[in-house]
């Protein structure tokens, strides 16, 4: 009688295990079917089995952390798979956040904004035609080249009535005898002392975004061509959300903030509140600000990543925080151009 419970529960526990083994291989397949997808959507290729293996492991830790992440009730922002999921978060940093943050340098004119009262409550520059379409760097470190030109953007915009999308190649191409190094990173202020410099900034029609580093095209660069000029720029003041405030109801304002960390990578929508320190190492461009429908006040910030991420390509981020430099060191080193 003995022996027989005995493998009664031993052809039990085999049947549970056969099914668990089941149930785990039809998770797995499910997550190979996603990641075969994500694959050809992205038109990632791999070097070899190992490394595809290597790169489904990560891409399978990446979308568990995602709904993981979603699940929380309490989130007021959305993550999503994204073209980052096959990278590790040193790997994203290293690729595309690449501002840098030993150069920084800060124009101490009087600020010209400082005594402004009028401020609106809410700000938009995309609904007075002001920011151009959304721009992809693709895995260059180009960041701050795409900052300075948005904001150049706007203030021509405002000040001559035409918006002219302008050329980020221009700037990685030319602007290498200062502190700017093309896809190795560069700084907003030095790329618009280059545009002071070099006469202004062509269209990047004449001058296409590449994504690498190249040689100046002088033919094509705004000596002959300029689009766009300005004749300098201005620092707001530091660690001063409300300084960064009147200078947004402005004009578009290039900032910097710490971009690093897995829920900045795969944010898709609402009022990002995720964690961030204030190691600036991403340039991006503030071109509004306004309130959720909760009460929880947000920064209109324009990215560099193409329009596939965030809330097609732009992201709100939290706005009138306790710490001094705003959320992610959004407040500690804006700048803005002067035409």
């Amino acid at each position: 009688m003995i022996s027989s419970h005995l493998n009664l529960i031993m052809s039990m526990a085999y049947i549970i295990f056969i099914v668990y083994l089941a149930n785990s291989r039809t998770i797995d397949l499910t997550m190979e079917a996603r990641y075969e997808q994500w694959i050809t959507q992205h038109k990632r290729v791999y070097r070899s089995a190992a490394e595809k293996a290597r790169r489904f492991s990560i891409f399978k830790a990446n979308v568990e952390y995602i709904e993981s992440a979603n699940a929380k009730p309490d989130r007021k922002y959305r993550l999503a798979v994204n073209r980052f999921a096959d990278l590790t978060n040193e790997e994203f940093g290293s690729t595309l956040n690449a501002y840098l943050e030993r150069s920084l340098r800060r124009n101490y004119e009087t600020f010209r904004y400082g005594n402004v009262t009028d401020v609106p409550d809410e700000m938009d520059w995309r609904r007075l035609d002001a920011v151009t379409p959304i721009k992809s760097q693709e895995s260059c470190g180009s960041c701050w080249a795409f900052s300075a030109v948005a904001a150049t953007e706007g203030i021509n915009k405002i000040k001559t009535g035409n918006l002219i999308s302008l050329s980020e190649q221009e700037l990685i191409d030319c602007d290498v005898n200062g502190r700017d190094h093309g896809c190795r990173g560069g700084t907003t202020n030095g790329a618009f002392s280059f545009i002071v410099k070099n006469g202004g900034i062509t269209m990047d029609t004449n001058y296409p975004y590449a994504a690498v580093d190249g040689t100046c095209d002088k033919e094509k660069a705004a000596t002959y061509n300029a689009a766009a000029t300005i004749r300098g720029y201005e620092s707001v003041p530091s660690n001063s959300e409300l300084s960064l405030m009147k200078a947004a109801a402005n004009q578009p304002v290039s900032v910097l903030i710490d971009a690093s960390g897995m829920d900045f990578a795969f944010y898709s929508g609402g009022v990002f509140m995720g964690v961030c320190g204030t190691h600036l190492n991403h340039a991006v461009t503030v071109v509004g600000y306004g309130t959720d429908y909760d009460g929880t006040s947000y920064w209109l910030v324009k990215n560099s990543w193409g329009k596939h991420w965030g809330e097609e390509g732009y992201m709100r981020m939290q706005r009138n925080i306790e710490a001094k430099e705003g959320l992610c060191g959004i407040a500690m080193f804006p700048i803005f151009p002067i035409a």
